[in-house]
Parts: structure tokens; sequence; C-alpha cells
């Protein structure tokens, strides 16, 4: 997402590749992104994305013209995406293109995560999480007292990034202490009586944002049941979720399984600069209400 494109600006200004961040400076109605989104162009490459489709295209082709010295090449552009692009959007986007240099970088904000997140677990479905979690822009701390349960890489071959950090340590319902207030939880390790011993950890702070357990609703009437009994309060005990991830979606295998994980998480929150909901990506699964 946004922060990948941040890095590789970082990195190609320090390889001193010539280059053109675009931005979107200004929006009206139903857009493919919000403002302060930017791509990142060379003369071969793109890195993020504005939104795809025909703006997306003119956008690369005007700043190439930019880098190649082109003196009619715009500093900034605005498109009315219905008339001037033929995109069914229907909004309008006013865009910015600079050249990549250190005064770009200094004035390049680095955004607040979406969220920051505990997930307990190196099982088959916290693998497959932590994979899908590696494309956006969070921050993960990945807990397991295996040491043997991490793996080299995620489920498609490719290095941890990191933002996701990887903690191996004996009693680790103790890192619930170390957690942010508002910090999200999920909860998936290899034993219930540790995910119940870490659960109940966190239903005592009482301050997450989000907790999510595996498992059947049985094992939630089991895990209730216990905590009634352990005192912790029914207002905070109605805000756990298990089973987790979002309705309909009753498949089992792992990669399954994170999709709805992580679409539930996404839930939680609302998208960076989204104010009205005007936004023509909307809809499909993430916008599935919680149940």
């Amino acid at each position: 997402m946004d922060a990948s494109t941040r890095t590789a600006a970082s990195r190609w200004l320090s390889e001193r590749r010539a280059a053109v961040v675009v931005e979107v400076t200004r929006t009206q109605g139903s857009v493919p992104r919000e403002v302060g989104t930017r791509m990142l162009v060379d003369a071969r490459e793109v890195v993020g994305t504005i939104g795809g489709g025909h703006l997306e295209f003119k956008a690369t082709e005007r700043a190439r013209e930019l880098l190649a010295g082109g003196a009619g090449s715009p500093r900034s552009e605005h498109f009315a995406l219905g008339p001037s692009l033929g995109q069914c959007c229907g909004g309008a986007v006013t865009l910015a293109y600079r050249r990549l240099d250190a005064a770009l970088m200094s004035d390049w904000p680095l955004r607040e995560p979406l969220f920051a997140l505990q997930l307990y677990g190196a099982g088959h479905v916290g693998r497959a999480i932590a994979t899908l979690l590696a494309t956006l822009d969070c921050r993960v701390d990945w807990i397991d007292e295996r040491e043997s349960a991490w793996p080299a890489c995620t489920t498609l071959g490719t290095p941890w990034p990191d933002h996701i950090r990887r903690t191996c340590v004996d009693a680790v319902e103790g890192e619930v202490d170390h957690a942010a207030s508002g910090a999200f939880y999920l909860v998936l390790t290899h034993s219930h009586e540790l995910d119940l011993r870490i659960t109940r950890a966190i239903l005592q702070r009482a301050d997450f944002g989000y907790l999510g357990v595996i498992g059947s609703r049985t094992k939630r009437q089991r895990f209730v049941h216990r905590f009634e009994q352990l005192g912790v309060p029914t207002a905070a005990l109605s805000r756990m979720r298990c089973p987790i991830g979002v309705a309909h979606i009753d498949a089992k295998a792992p990669e399954i399984v994170a999709l709805a994980v992580v679409a539930e998480l996404l839930q939680q929150v609302a998208p960076h600069g989204s104010t009205d909901g005007a936004n023509c990506h909307s809809g499909g699964v993430l916008a599935t209400a919680a149940t």
C-alpha cells in the first residue's frame, strides 16, 4: 500500500533514479483513491496506484513526459473522470506531478497504520493471516511460544516486512500488557487452554479495539461460561468475536479463513482519508456487515 510506495521512493532517491511522484491533491464525488495517495513513476516502472484505469494510464503518460523533459508537461492536472476519461466513477480528481528529490521526501508524511494488532499463534491460519497483513499498512506483533513455529517467509515465499514483528516468549499472555490502548487482538494458538489465558488477559484490560478468538460457537459458549465464573463483565464478553471472520464465508482452508478474518479487521477501521464513503471501489465482501 502507500507505505511501500514511500519506502520505494526513498530507495530510488538513494539510487539516484530519475522519477516523478504523482499525488492526488483534490477530489470531488466518487473517485478511486483519496487525497494524499501517491504513485511513483520512472521510465520503466510504476510503484503504487492512484486508482488504475484510464486515469492512471494518463497520469503515467504525463509523468514520463515530464521525465523526458517535455516543456509543455503539466505540473498539475484536473480530470473529470466521466466526461474526460470515460470512467464510470463520475467524480473528479486533481493530480500534482513532482520530480522525486530530497525536498519531496521530507514533505512525504508517514501515515498512521490502519491498526496495531497482536497476533497470537504461528500455525497455518496465523501464517496465512500474517501473509495478507504483510501487504497492508498496519503494525503486527506476532507472538508464539514455539521457536520452531516461525516460518522463514510468507506463504508466497516473500520476505517478512519490517512491520510484521515476530516475538517468541514462554508466558505469551504477558505480552498483552505491552499493547497500546485500542489495539486489536487475534488469538489462534495451538492450545485451547493457552487461548483461554490470553483471552482472559485481554478481557481484563477491557480497552481493546477488537478481540477475535478462533473457534466454533461451541468453543465460544465454553469460554463465555468459564469467563463468567471468573467474574469477567458481560459487556466485555459481548465484544469478543468467536467464530472470527466476516459472515457467510464457511470454507475452512487457512487461506480462505485468513481472507475472512482480515476483512473483518478492516471493517473496524475507516479507510485513510475517507469522509463520506464516496469511493468507487467500495462494496463487496468488505462492505458486508459483521455478525
